[in-house]
């Protein structure tokens, strides 16, 4: 296995703190979710991280195929929810739109492997439930 990167953040406060990154690209004010607060929250920088992972590994799942996607787009949530002993679980879903792609069984089967071949979707996989869809119609996955 070949490593390819290694992130490095640093965060203070928590949920109401502030993060940045090692290289200064990112240096950010955190709130709570659905708080009047000015910062961001993990979920919505999941939900970006998410989507744009995924996009990636769509892309390359395309090219690998090679297959004409168009300019894709996804529209990603990250849902919070608490659970009765106390503890808190996400849920995630994308939305993606491969607009050069009709057929809609081949649409299907990208979104599909590239949910196979995404680090992110590995990274989730049996441990929280991730809804896929594919220009409106929705990915069976075997999560």
């Amino acid at each position: 296995m070949a490593h390819i990167y290694t992130a490095n953040a640093h965060v203070a406060g928590g949920r109401t703190g502030h993060g940045s990154t090692s290289d200064g690209k990112l240096d950010l004010s955190l709130s709570r979710p659905g708080s009047n607060g000015e910062g961001t929250n993990p979920e919505q920088l999941f939900a970006i991280a998410y989507g744009a992972c995924f996009e990636g590994a769509l892309a390359t799942v395309a090219r690998r195929q090679r297959v004409d996607v168009g300019l894709t787009s996804i529209e990603s949530s990250v849902e919070l929810h608490s659970a009765e002993d106390g503890s808190f679980y996400i849920e995630a879903a994308l939305d993606v739109t491969l607009p050069a792609v009709e057929d809609p069984n081949l649409a299907l089967a990208l979104v599909l492997e590239a949910h196979r071949v995404c680090p992110y979707s590995n990274a989730l996989r049996g441990n929280v439930a991730v809804v896929l869809t594919a220009n409106g119609s929705k990915v069976a996955t075997n999560d």
